[in-house]
């Protein structure tokens, strides 16, 4: 009972991972998923499914094809029937049809996401100097605790024994341990080094970034922290928002915030670089900025220092730096045709232009879609 219990588990996962699978796109463009993700989980509405089985019909009404009609004339009462004034159908009292909502976990979710981009893993520069314990069994023991005891060479040891002794019986093979013949796993504590990642996003807040380019960044930016700790065993994640300045901020406060004012991108880049070097240094972590804009800009100049400290300060100590462009009604959107034209080559260098939400999941595919 308890295999078919776990068959029939592992089956309905399958189905429910298909499902996902399925209609990826349309959870990522909606973001319905956020609201329902949980510390490890997300709850997933997915179509309920029904066993299938018989209806049995009352026995006075007939078989099929007989009493009174005529072929064609509706089956069941007159046509329209369960319509009332304005076209409001009356109270009934069968089951509607209901979503079923599947928790799901964020590595799971992440594996999906992964598959249906065909994602490639992330290779991680070397990250020598971090380091994580982990438990490795190594050998065998004659002292240890029971919750340890090895089942199979401990009745090794009573075979051997007995047989040496004389005891055993092939036609009764009855064997009895003694204290002397358990044996226990043993084990040693390893230090292993470990890829530990940051995350830093960063996002243009002036008065031309309004609700739903906000939102677009939002829904792509759990998408990316989904992938990206599916990768590392341990993972940060920094909140910078800047209009003619930048600051930095927590996650609430970096969805939220509502400003005006200009736009001074090389404030965000300069406080990034200041973060990288005082407290990720590169040879401990791999970097990871994000910049999310419509694309404005208050100078010409600012854009040359933009290019400037992308080169110098953030580039060589970054896995790869990304630039989301979401576009705006009143944003220019000529920062990314900027980014290109004097950093295009450089394969760090990853630009996405993001006009609507339809539009997040090939900005995904475009950001990890290089595995660094």
């Amino acid at each position: 009972m308890a295999l078919n219990i776990s068959q029939d588990h592992a089956r309905f996962r399958d189905i429910v991972r298909g499902k996902v699978r399925e209609n990826l796109r349309k959870y990522i463009s909606n973001g319905e998923l956020i609201a329902r993700q949980g510390k490890d989980t997300v709850s997933i509405p997915v179509p309920q499914i029904d066993t299938p089985r018989f209806r049995f019909g009352d026995k006075s009404a007939g078989g099929v094809g007989q009493g009174e009609g005529e072929a064609g004339d509706p089956v069941g009462g007159q046509e329209g029937e369960g319509e009332g004034e304005g076209g409001r159908g009356k109270a009934g009292q069968g089951e509607g049809q209901h979503a079923l909502e599947v928790d799901v976990s964020l590595d799971e979710l992440a594996q999906i996401l992964g598959e249906t981009l065909q994602l490639p893993r992330i290779e991680n520069r070397g990250r020598r100097q971090i380091f994580a314990a982990k438990d490795k069994y190594t050998g065998i023991s004659r002292v240890g605790p029971e919750s340890l005891k090895h089942f199979k060479r401990t009745f090794r040891e009573a075979l051997k024994r007995q047989i040496a002794a004389g005891l055993y019986k092939a036609d009764r093979p009855i064997i009895v341990p003694t204290r002397e013949d358990r044996r226990y796993k043993s084990w040693q504590v390893d230090t292993l080094p470990v890829a530990n990642a940051v995350i830093i996003y960063m996002m243009d807040v002036s008065g031309s970034m309004g609700d739903e380019q906000k939102e677009i960044v939002r829904i792509e930016s759990f998408w990316l922290d989904t992938w990206l700790r599916s990768q590392y065993k341990g993972i940060e994640s920094v909140y910078i928002t800047h209009d003619a300045a930048a600051r930095e901020v927590d996650r609430d406060t970096f969805f939220r915030t509502r400003e005006s004012g200009g736009t001074m991108i090389s404030s965000a880049y300069k406080l990034c670089a200041e973060i990288m070097k005082d407290r990720y240094p590169p040879d401990e972590w791999n970097v990871y900025p994000f910049h999310f804009s419509d694309g404005d800009n208050w100078s010409v100049d600012d854009t040359t220092l933009c290019v400037q400290l992308l080169k110098d300060r953030v580039l060589p100590n970054a896995n790869m730096f990304c630039y989301g462009q979401v576009e705006s009604p009143y944003g220019s959107g000529q920062f990314i045709k900027d980014l290109r034209e004097h950093l295009g080559a450089d394969e760090r260098v990853v630009t996405s232009e993001i006009r609507d939400k339809d539009a997040i999941v090939d900005s995904i595919k475009a950001f990890m879609g290089k595995g660094r």
